[in-house]
């Protein structure tokens, strides 16, 4: 394959690990200036986070966009978090792995599971949410499936509604399976430093 896989790429992105509150944290710097930074629960070795981070047009640094974890919530003042709070209601979309399968989860949707329909749309590599009292409507496309150019499944995808909250599967193929196995031995390699509480805060 002339283009690396998404395993070579990750193994020649510059690396640095460090330990803080039971994480292990991994920050990349790829050669094409992309930042990835991924944080890894030091108990179950389950991804926490992972967040992207591109140069702008102008070549200064970009905003952090979150692939995976809770979403950046900026520090508001009280006046704007007042407002924020408002729309507290809207439907949360987030991502939250296991070992072995992608999860998003959708919060403050109400409606009873038979209302809502989950799909892999193939061609347009995604996969697509529908309600059929047309409340909500959301296609995501699954990226780790697209480094790794591995087809969409559809009897990989299901479904469940509890507590408002929409839970969505993907069962991890097994090629990703063997690359982040590989990728854990990697980064066990890297050594990490220990962050203590004591750390002076860089401004």
């Amino acid at each position: 394959m002339a283009v690396p896989s998404w395993l070579e790429r990750l193994r020649a992105a510059s690396k640095t690990a460090l330990v803080q509150d039971g994480k292990r944290k991994i920050h990349y710097q790829f050669e094409d200036g992309k930042e990835m930074a991924e944080e890894y629960d030091m108990k179950t070795g389950q991804l926490v986070s992972r967040r992207w981070r591109e140069k702008n047009t102008l070549g200064g640094t970009g905003k952090w966009q979150v692939e995976v974890g809770d979403p950046i919530s900026p520090l508001l003042g009280p006046l704007e978090s007042e407002l924020i709070k408002e729309s507290s209601s809207n439907p949360v979309f987030m991502r939250k792995d296991t070992l072995t399968s992608f999860q998003w989860r959708i919060r403050n949707l109400p409606y009873p599971k038979e209302v809502y329909s989950v799909s892999v749309e193939k061609e347009q590599r995604c996969c697509v949410i529908r309600t059929t009292n047309k409340k909500y409507y959301k296609k995501f496309p699954i990226p780790d499936l697209d480094r790794y150019q591995l087809p969409l499944d559809a009897a990989a995808l299901s479904f469940t509604h509890s507590n408002n909250t929409l839970i969505i599967t993907y069962q991890k193929p097994k090629e990703i399976l063997a690359a982040e196995e590989e990728l854990q031995k990697e980064l066990k390699k890297i050594k990490a430093a220990n962050s203590g509480d004591g750390d002076c805060k860089t401004q």
